[in-house]
């Protein structure tokens, strides 16, 4: 894991004057997002945040890649209609129908997170506020550093596969940069949320193309290690039936591949990237320096903390835009 020059003490007091830069801006149009928004309003003692803590906690302890799918969930939905659980939307044309989302999971952690807030407190809490908190937690209990969560989101009505369009693995470093700058995020927070890689896997029909046939050439991606090359096309031969698509872990770190931290950097530098926008993180000149920085050790779970925290803002619905649905899964009925 990554480590940090700061005490704990210091990392709190920059987090919290990272929030107040953010607090008060209100990023969809109504009121702005609070830190502790659910304090008071689900009754004496009910602590909203603490509820879903103690699910995602549960979880965890059966299954430790739910930090990787959280993590998915979060930015899947955050990229498309702005972070409003849209993609938790059950329906035959809902953004879990389409094509970069038939691998999302998760859902049945959201679903157990409301069931207990909505057991104490009907009806106040968002399931994209649910997404935000339980995603913190994930990251949390994978030693990522927990960071502050705000919240006062509220649920969009609208789930459609055709608005899904998600950055893919082949994008280059300057167009990843244009499409996260379109959701109010700049360079450097594109460069720590991939740090999101560290945890979960990837599956080889995403990097044949690295491997076998890399822009055309019939050869494989000359910037990957020799040796890593070797391991991933026994893994994924040329020929295989992808009906049965391997999955290869995005940090090739074994000993931190579960771990939130900086082993993804490390590795990247190594030429030990997997998807093409991982490796070309490292190798292009709008990014490079910062790789290498974190590489090193800077500050990654402080600031993989903010850029969360700024990719949680990301065109929200609050105050009496979108409604607080009963079910995650549809829209509340009148």
């Amino acid at each position: 894991m990554s480590s940090s020059s700061l005490s704990l003490a210091a990392v709190a007091t920059t987090l919290a004057l990272a929030f107040a830069a953010l607090c008060g801006q209100s990023h969809g149009g109504g009121a702005p997002l609070e830190v502790g928004f659910y304090h008071g309003k689900c009754g004496a003692g009910a602590d909203v945040e603490a509820i879903v803590s103690g699910v995602v906690r549960a979880w965890f302890a059966r299954d430790q890649t739910i930090a990787a799918a959280l993590l998915r969930m979060q930015f899947h939905d955050c990229f498309v209609n702005g972070c409003d659980a849209s993609i938790l939307l059950d329906g035959s044309s809902s953004e879990k129908t389409a094509s970069p989302n038939l691998s999302v999971r998760g859902y049945d952690i959201i679903d157990a997170a409301k069931a207990a807030v909505e057991a104490v407190c009907r009806e106040v809490v968002s399931c994209a506020d649910i997404i935000v908190m339980a995603t913190r937690d994930a990251v949390a209990l994978s030693g990522g550093g927990r960071y502050i969560v705000q919240t006062g989101r509220r649920d969009g009505v609208v789930s459609l596969a055709k608005n899904v369009n998600l950055p893919s693995p082949t994008i280059s470093v300057s167009d990843s940069i244009k499409t996260f700058a379109k959701k109010g995020l700049n360079a450097t927070d594109m460069i720590y949320l991939l740090g999101g890689h560290t945890v979960g896997v990837t599956h080889c029909s995403f990097i044949q193309d690295r491997l076998y046939n890399f822009r055309g050439t019939g050869e494989a991606d000359p910037s990957m290690d020799a040796t890593l090359l070797r391991e991933l096309r026994l893994r994924c031969p040329q020929n295989a039936n992808l009906i049965v698509d391997s999955t290869v872990n995005l940090d090739q770190n074994s000993l931190s591949s579960k771990l939130v931290d900086n082993s993804y950097y490390r590795q990247i530098s190594m030429h030990r990237g997997i998807l093409q926008i991982d490796q070309d993180l490292a190798l292009d000149s709008l990014s490079s320096s910062t790789v290498a920085a974190i590489a090193r050790g800077f500050d990654f779970n402080e600031r993989f903390g903010q850029a969360m925290i700024k990719l949680g803002t990301v065109q929200v619905l609050t105050a009496t835009q979108g409604q607080i649905r009963r079910s995650c899964r549809a829209i509340n009925k009148p």
